[in-house]
């Protein structure tokens, strides 16, 4: 019974979604919630120069409660605070300087090109 229940409600929702048109739709929203799942999963943080640079104003040193105290204060995005909730925090009072210790891939200024003695 609960196969069947669950095969028809797939072709209901299949035949919803053809008369709609929106099958393309569905789909691409679909891969977007498989990875974003994939991500949280697999990959405990993912961080880009976008969400970090939401912790470039942070009261440095600081704790992870105290970054995520200032990140939902000042308005960052609900995945700076979900990456720094990910942070394994032995002791719970870890003492971070830095971003860097946070996301060790965080670029520095001896990551680009640039020579200022040249100019």
């Amino acid at each position: 019974i609960i196969i069947s229940s669950s095969i028809s409600g797939i072709s209901s929702l299949l035949k919803t979604i053809n008369s709609s048109g929106s099958i393309i739709f569905f789909l691409k929203s679909c891969v977007n919630q498989l990875l974003i799942y994939f991500c949280k999963k697999y990959f405990y943080m993912y961080w880009t120069l976008e969400l970090a640079s939401y912790l470039s104003d942070a009261p440095w040193p600081a704790n992870k409660d105290e970054l995520i105290d200032y990140s939902i204060r000042t308005g960052a995005p609900l995945e700076v605070v979900e990456n720094l909730q990910a942070i394994e925090d032995e002791d719970g009072n870890e003492v971070y300087e830095s971003i860097q210790e946070i996301w060790p891939d965080f670029p520095t200024q001896d990551d680009y090109l640039w020579n200022e003695e040249e100019y």
